[in-house]
């Protein structure tokens, strides 16, 4: 059967390339398994979801009606929806770590750039597809939240208006909206989705994988078998280590689900268990935790000219700058091992300023809170403005010519 099938289809060459003959560095740490761990949750986000269709009505009368049948009488219907929403903020807790790791590590440097615009292509999608799911419950803070965020696009100049009717469907946020929302969320955006992840590994195991010391283990070969002297096969070195870890992993996701779904309202706000209500203004308006460093910088842009179109330029940019990340690092080492103190310094900032922003995008504004954020911004701006001269003038070490 296994030869009849790969006569058909190159299954065991397939296997070999990308698996059990892909040679990986042999010096992997915990910081390489947060993309194994990112396929997981795209796995679990997808099967919750194609379950949570199965009794959800994408209809603005019973969409409130049908995630409260699903909580209260469809059998583990609650189990259900809380993996996926709380895999929704589980998802995007290790894609900001693993895109940090591209960062300590100078994972998106040459050659692979394609690798790292891959990725955050597949992190604007998983942004688009968490605010279309976010309209879906028909609570409070969806509807709002959903108001506040495609308003914003209204006030780009020249197809602002256009651009805001077009997402919508309509001239406000109605039935309309929310079945283009949901047919965007469960079917157009993920299949992107997966395309993406499947390029972003192909691209992966054509150049291999970067490590720890930013070594280029395709340099040393064996001159007899040709295989990298510093790789061992994926399969079952890192296969066995990557499912350890998700064990863990899905220890403390299953310990969240159970005990603490909503997170103290971070990851299920309170507002959203009461229907929408368009006569009914929400005391205080925020995105959920993952979008909140954005829209700090959203508000930390004061209006001009009696128009807010500055502050969603500047976060548009926060994201759009870090596509050229390649060609803004101009250091001579990858590793932050053998990088100097300016860059670990810049690394620290930016961390702080992300943070930062996060806390206070969560929060109501306030003049204090503005000025703050203001102060974030302008350090999470430098770290990435400023990276061509800092890591140029970075004194660094000498890496090593093989894997330690």
């Amino acid at each position: 059967m296994g030869d009849w099938l790969d006569k058909r289809i190159p299954w065991r060459e397939t296997v070999r390339k990308h698996l059990t003959e892909y040679y990986a560095p042999k010096n992997f740490n915990i910081w390489y398994v947060f993309g194994a761990l990112s396929i997981l949750m795209l796995v679990v986000q997808i099967v919750s979801g194609i379950f949570l269709t199965m009794n959800y009505k994408p209809d603005a009368e019973r969409a409130f009606a049908s995630v409260e049948y699903i909580m209260r009488d469809v059998q583990w219907g609650w189990l259900i929806r809380y993996i996926h929403s709380t895999g929704a903020s589980f998802f995007f807790i290790v894609v900001y770590l693993h895109m940090f790791r591209a960062l300590i590590y100078g994972s998106y440097r040459a050659p692979r750039e394609l690798i790292w615009i891959l990725g955050m292509l597949i992190f604007l999608a998983l942004m688009a597809e968490a605010f279309m799911g976010y309209l879906l419950p028909w609570g409070q803070t969806s509807f709002w939240g959903a108001q506040v965020i495609v308003n914003l696009f209204s006030t780009i100049p020249g197809i602002g208006e256009w651009l805001s009717v077009t997402i919508r469907g309509d001239y406000a946020i109605s039935d309309v909206t929310l079945n283009r929302f949901f047919a965007l969320h469960v079917a157009a955006i993920p299949l992107f989705i997966i395309v993406l992840v499947f390029l972003h590994i192909i691209a992966l195991h054509q150049v291999g994988s970067n490590n720890p010391d930013g070594v280029e283990i395709k340099e040393q070969k064996d001159s007899n078998s040709g295989l990298p002297l510093d790789g061992i096969p994926f399969h079952p070195y890192y296969t066995v280590k990557d499912t350890f870890c998700a064990v863990v992993f899905l220890c403390l996701f299953a310990a969240v689900v159970f005990f603490a779904p909503e997170m103290g309202g971070f990851f299920l706000e309170y507002p959203n268990f009461e229907p929408a209500n368009p006569l009914k203004t929400p005391e205080h308006i925020a995105p959920v935790w993952y979008f909140t460093p954005y829209y700090a910088i959203l508000r930390a842009v004061p209006p001009f000219l009696g128009t807010q179109v500055w502050g969603v330029l500047a976060m548009g940019l926060s994201i759009v700058l870090f596509f050229f990340l390649p060609w803004l690092d101009g250091g001579l080492v990858r590793s932050i091992r053998y990088r100097g103190w300016l860059y670990k310094s810049a690394l620290l900032v930016f961390v702080v300023s992300f943070v930062g922003l996060g806390v206070l995008g969560a929060l109501p504004p306030s003049a204090g809170r503005q000025l703050s954020a203001q102060i974030f911004s302008v350090m999470y701006f430098g770290f990435i403005i400023l990276m061509p001269f800092y890591t140029k003038m970075d004194k660094v070490q000498t890496p090593p010519t093989r894997v330690r």
